[in-house]
């Protein structure tokens, strides 16, 4: 899941070497920590953060197999 998400934020920012995702698990749920550089937080928001929720909705998709619920924040 974790490359899913870098694979999706890269192509979209100006600087993909600052791409990071962090993973926090606990019983009944995953939570990925999404950081980007800061002047690329607004592509990966988009306008009204439509971006953000279209990331959201591919990540949350491809995790519906799994038995915990799936969180994706969006930070610097």
């Amino acid at each position: 899941m974790k490359e899913l998400i870098e694979m999706i934020v890269k192509p979209l920012v100006d600087f993909p070497e600052d791409v990071f995702v962090n993973v926090t698990e606990d019983d009944s749920r995953i939570t990925y920590l999404l950081s980007v550089n800061k002047t690329d937080m607004g592509k990966v928001i988009g306008k009204q953060g439509r971006v953000a929720k279209a990331i959201r909705t591919v990540v949350y998709a491809a995790g519906s197999s799994q038995q915990k619920k799936i969180f994706l924040e969006i930070g610097e």
